[in-house]
């Protein structure tokens, strides 16, 4: 009889260790002095988690399994969570989008994940690695970051469903864009290839008043927006670039903005220059999507950054966007 107990009070106990808990628990040291708090948002759930004097924190949160956040005001980076899990966060660097790596029960899943961001942070995931490369390099390249990938998986083979099937919808998606557009894209790569002759524009309406056309501006750099007031993702980067021309101030470059709004958006396009004090050389195309400038370039999409060198030839024709530091390093390699 005690035979039986003993054995019905280990099976009680095994099962006890064995049950899925009904929360997730994060704990880890970050690097940042100074901060209070860390908070965690998912689909319907925020929480804050205290942060003390040594930068430790640890929480459990119930939450529903999915793709969250961990942020540091606006410095924030993805995890996956499901209940659970019982993640350590180690952070690489002072900020959370240095990356982080994780040990603990759900590890495998997050770890995958920071590899996969790590890729899509690199030029693997820059369309124009691939678009500037001659057929027979462009289809090594694209095995090479194929090959990297299915890499991660076979490092990490006990990963979330979710996770997986997220991946592979994201992964065909952005070959299947590379792919089905290569032969175009690479027509125009080439025959908008640094150190050609850039299309031009004339007698572009100037916010200033008169109108300016490219040929006024040669002599110096001439870093080109395409934008309109319609477009949030342009909108989103005219922080960066007025602190670019402020940087820049007095250097030998001209930042030029060429709305592409429609006739009836003039006056929005007047009192925004306005209201929102834009700087540089403000231009209002001729005929928005349809002025001759845009069509040359083959524009279709906003916001476009071209930049281009003192002779009006063109150093690169689908520019980084003023809120990339890549940017900035190109500048003063070229010494503006």
């Amino acid at each position: 009889m005690k035979k039986i107990i003993w054995i019905f009070v280990i099976a009680l106990i095994v099962s006890c260790n064995n049950e899925v808990k009904d929360y997730v628990t994060l704990n880890g040291t970050i690097k940042t002095a100074g901060v209070e708090k860390i908070t965690v948002q998912g689909r319907g759930f925020s929480k804050d988690i205290i942060v003390d004097a040594n930068g430790v924190f640890s929480d459990t949160l119930k939450i529903t399994d999915g793709v969250h956040a961990i942020s540091n005001g606006n410095d924030r980076i993805t995890l996956f969570l499901k209940n659970g899990y019982d993640l350590n966060l180690e952070f690489k660097g002072e900020k959370f989008s240095d990356g982080i790596s994780f040990t603990g029960n759900g590890a495998e899943t997050n770890n995958f994940m920071e590899n996969k961001r790590s890729f899509y942070m690199s030029d693997f995931a820059n369309p124009k690695t691939y678009f500037k490369l001659d057929k027979e390099a462009y289809e090594a390249k694209i095995n090479e970051a194929k090959s990297l990938l299915k890499g991660y998986k076979v490092k990490f083979d006990n990963l979330d469903t979710l996770i997986v099937k997220m991946d592979e919808r994201n992964d065909d998606m952005f070959f299947g864009y590379i792919e089905s557009n290569y032969e175009k894209m690479h027509e125009n790569v080439m025959r908008f290839a640094k150190g050609k002759p850039s299309p031009t524009f004339i007698n572009y309406e100037n916010s200033k008043g008169g109108t300016t056309s490219l040929v006024d501006l040669k002599g110096k750099y001439v870093y080109i927006d395409v934008w309109a007031t319609w477009c949030a993702p342009c909108k989103a980067e005219i922080p960066h670039l007025k602190a670019l021309e402020k940087e820049f101030e007095g250097k030998n470059i001209e930042f030029v903005s060429i709305s592409v709004d429609r006739p009836e958006a003039h006056e929005t396009w007047v009192q925004m220059v306005k209201n929102e004090s834009l700087g540089g050389v403000q231009l209002f195309a001729d005929n928005n999507f349809e002025s001759e400038f845009i069509l040359e370039f083959g524009i279709s999409s906003i916001p476009r950054f071209i930049l281009l060198d003192p002779q009006g030839n063109i150093v690169d024709s689908d520019a980084e966007r003023p809120s990339n530091p890549k940017l900035k390093e190109l500048f003063l390699e070229l010494g503006i």
